[in-house]
């Protein structure tokens, strides 16, 4: 702690402070095993006015920048360190140490509104360069179809950070790439699949012993859920081992153990989505069971149809009791909703092996819920096909899990 305070010193990082805040610290290791200092600003945060700032949808960021032939990326060196704060600022950043009191002249990590803050930064400073820029806080990512294009967009994005005075990392930049890793992912040629380096931390997680545990497995590999065929069906009996009634501790079941296994083998099988190119006509498969919902996206490619991504939900105690067409509704009004950024304003495709659905825009109903759910899809332009059970090979897998597990 003493070389941290005495390297931010130096460099102009924090000051001493007379100010009457202060908030404890906490030094948390980063993966390149360098120290970030942190402080507890949860007294302060809890009365500080919320900046509701929305923060990018990292799904489309990824989806954007994985088309490209070309992608660089550039890592701002300590991004929010990069901001200063006004004196005002400054007092309500002050921490306390056994080496005495200070205060930060930059904005420092942990203010509930820090994030807000950078990313509007960010926006002004790329204002104008979404074609070919897309930022999730400090990950600032690069595409182009043409080497000569890519070379002058990395040109005008080195100028604008240039004029902003922000500085990147060297060694966490990569440049000219067909393929790299942005925001835990590998993006490039048209896909986008899991971080190998996280996949395999997933695998070496530990048998859980207890809730807390139970919710950091589920928390790591919630991550790439997306990849994960029927994921809220596979990871139900885990989801049922955090509820908060029942003690600390936890009793492992072969049926715990199942799902656990289930969902690593799912994330090895080296799982990889497309790009959705929205030229092309989008097809949902959806299908429900007695537990659980899952829809899967997809585009017809040169080699095939290929999914843009995976769905899934456990049904609440209300929504077990539905009745079968009922479940197979919502499980498509659930899914258009979910996937609202893809289908609103276009046409596509609904496929399910329920037969009765494909007249559910046209025939007359006794039953209000699917007469509200009818209503609400009008918005949308689609068409409901019948695929046969054994056709609908992904989603109706659903329908065929033991719910008991």
């Amino acid at each position: 702690m003493q070389k941290e305070i005495d390297n931010m010193t130096e460099v102009g990082i924090i000051e001493p402070s007379t100010s009457p805040y202060a908030s404890p610290v906490v030094l948390v290791r980063k993966d390149d095993s360098s120290i970030r200092f942190c402080c507890d600003y949860r007294a302060l945060n809890s009365i500080t006015v919320f900046d509701p700032r929305p923060m990018p949808r990292m799904d489309d960021l990824l989806n954007e920048v994985s088309r490209a032939k070309f992608i660089s990326k550039i890592d701002l060196t300590k991004g929010y360190w990069q901001i200063p704060l006004d004196e005002d600022a400054k007092q309500k950043s002050a921490f306390v140490t056994p080496m005495g009191h200070y205060q930060f002249t930059v904005m420092p990590f942990g203010m509930v509104n820090a994030p807000a803050t950078f990313v509007r930064l960010m926006h002004k400073v790329l204002d104008g360069l979404h074609s070919f820029v897309q930022c999730f806080i400090d990950d600032i990512g690069i595409y182009s179809e043409t080497w000569d294009d890519h070379l002058q967009h990395l040109r005008v994005v080195f100028q604008r950070l240039r004029d902003a005075k922000l500085s990147a990392k060297p060694s966490k930049c990569c440049f000219g790439f067909d393929q790299l890793e942005f925001l835990g992912h590998v993006v490039g040629k048209g896909i986008v699949s899991p971080k190998q380096s996280k996949v395999q931390a997933i695998q070496k997680f530990p048998v859980p012993t207890t809730k807390k545990h139970v919710r950091s497995f589920l928390g790591t590999i919630g991550f790439y859920r997306k990849f994960i065929p029927h994921f809220s069906e596979l990871a139900s009996p885990l989801f049922d081992l955090t509820r908060k009634k029942g003690c600390f501790k936890i009793v492992w079941l072969p049926v715990h153990q199942k799902a656990f296994d289930s969902l690593k083998n799912a994330i090895a099988s080296n799982p990889v989505l497309r790009s959705p190119d929205f030229s092309k006509l989008f097809y949902l498969r959806t299908d429900a069971s007695d537990c659980g919902v899952g829809a899967v996206l997809e585009q017809n490619f040169e080699d095939g149809r290929h999914p843009i991504l995976y769905l899934s939900k456990k049904l609440s105690d209300t929504e077990k009791r539905y009745a079968v067409i009922e479940k197979e509704c919502f499980a498509i009004i659930w899914s258009i909703k979910s996937l609202r950024v893809f289908l609103e304003g276009r046409s596509f495709v609904v496929e399910s092996d329920h037969a009765p659905l494909q007249w559910l825009d046209r025939i007359k109903m006794t039953n209000q819920r699917l007469l509200r759910w009818s209503l609400t899809l009008q918005e949308f332009n689609f068409e409901v096909v019948h695929v046969k059970g054994k056709d609908n090979v992904v989603a109706d897998y659903l329908s065929r899990i033991d719910s008991s597990s």
